[in-house]
């Protein structure tokens, strides 16, 4: 009764972990577009995201390392602290003429910021995944803490373009001072949670000397195109709502074309792409203990694949109206049918994170923490691929950026039907 009660504890921990990773990464899309309404800074939208997801690759394989040693509870207590510390450097950025070095300050605070939520994804999804005993029930358990996830990630864009409003050339980062002020206060709140929390160490048995070992994570096939489709989803998670929000807030021919107020229109409909991920997320809870990850992935990256088709192919003046806010009051908004389409991805791209977690890690035993710092590294695809995403757009056009979204999914799909199959069985994992 005690061990139930303590997993119950633990599982609600590392669910508000979930929704703090969302919390801290979302506000680097609706923060760029502050950075990219400059004369001659076009090219800063997306560099905060860049800068968030960068960490990733640095901090992967020493969070996972950090895991091993000193346990989930003190790794995830660190990242806490650095997280303040990373916005406080944001908040800095904030008292700053915009200028270089303002962006220069901001854009460290975000690196800095990185760095926690890089090791906060190495605590969460293995706990949550250990906690639910593997299989489909541990992803039951990821997809369960990913709908917490979404829901912050739904509020961050939508605060954001609320407190910016009417995007200018005098819109500075002082606009969301009030957001950078919550998140310093949550990373307060959520260190002081933790510290008096019990969370299970898996590994606090293990012998420190084990000696070397011939294999690793590295040599599980299923794991290296696992961590490759991890590298190419939070490429299509974070691209496809950024993208959107770009698109929405120009209010140039170029763009949708809203005109005044764009800027909160497209936060507000990106809102709604991370609503969706909330639903599909739900969703998912709900039925993973009885429809395997592999079915899942399967279905829907191939039904984003064809939203995202429908989205390119239809012209910018099919209008419809969808919920949004504008006039500082939610209400329907007109803008191009194609945003529907790829607001509805939002549905397909929320299962896909906590799946191919799963299945990469399926069988892998001891070799499961070295692996969780591995999918951590490889998070920087959210950084690198919505960045070359942003370079297409501004070279072709919004819409045409979407093709480099549908070769990743392609990718994923391949994954879902065959590079998931762990052909190394005979590795030794106890």
């Amino acid at each position: 009764m005690e061990k139930k009660k303590t997993n119950v504890v633990a599982i609600v921990t590392m669910f508000f972990m979930f929704a703090m990773i969302s919390f801290v990464t979302n506000m680097a899309a609706p923060f760029g577009n502050i950075w990219k309404i400059k004369d001659g800074m076009e090219w800063s939208g997306m560099l905060g995201n860049l800068m968030n997801f960068t960490a990733y690759l640095i901090m992967g394989i020493p969070a996972g390392k950090m895991l091993s040693r000193i346990g989930y509870k003190k790794t995830a207590l660190t990242a806490l602290a650095v997280g303040f510390f990373g916005m406080l450097i944001q908040m800095a950025s904030s008292f700053m003429d915009v200028s270089y070095s303002a962006l220069v300050v901001y854009l460290l605070g975000a690196f800095v910021c990185g760095f926690c939520v890089c090791m906060l994804n190495t605590v969460v999804n293995p706990m949550l995944n250990l906690l639910g005993g593997g299989g489909n029930r541990g992803n039951q358990l990821i997809q369960a803490g990913g709908t917490l996830n979404s829901l912050t990630g739904t509020a961050t864009p939508l605060l954001a373009g609320a407190m910016i409003g009417t995007l200018t050339k005098d819109t500075a980062l002082a606009n969301v001072r009030p957001l950078l002020l919550i998140a310093l206060g949550v990373f307060l709140l959520s260190f002081i949670i933790i510290y008096f929390v019990a969370i299970p160490e898996p590994n606090q048995n293990k012998s420190k000397s084990e000696g070397k070992d011939k294999y690793s994570a590295w040599s599980f096939r299923h794991l290296v195109l696992g961590v490759t489709a991890i590298f190419f989803y939070v490429g299509v998670e974070v691209g496809i709502p950024g993208e959107l929000n770009f698109y929405l807030s120009d209010p140039t021919a170029k763009g949708a074309g809203l005109g005044e107020g764009a800027a909160v229109i497209g936060g507000a409909i990106a809102a709604v792409y991370w609503l969706l991920m909330f639903v599909g997320r739900l969703a998912s809870t709900a039925i993973s203990g009885k429809v395997s990850s592999k079915t899942q992935i399967t279905v829907v990256s191939a039904v984003a694949i064809i939203f995202l088709l429908i989205a390119i192919f239809l012209p910018k003046s099919m209008t419809m109206s969808m919920p949004g806010y504008q006039g500082g009051s939610f209400t329907m908004v007109v803008v191009p049918v194609s945003a529907l389409f790829i607001v509805l991805c939002g549905l397909c791209t929320s299962l896909m994170w906590g799946g191919i977690f799963n299945l990469a890690v399926e069988g892998l035993g001891k070799y499961t923490e070295q692996a969780s710092g591995i999918f951590m590294m490889m998070v920087v695809g959210g950084g690198v691929m919505p960045f070359i995403q942003d370079w297409i757009a501004r070279a072709t056009g919004y819409m045409t950026s979407y093709w480099l979204v549908i070769a990743m999914l392609a990718f994923i799909l391949y994954y879902a039907i065959a590079g998931c199959k762990n052909v190394n069985k005979d590795i030794p994992v106890e």
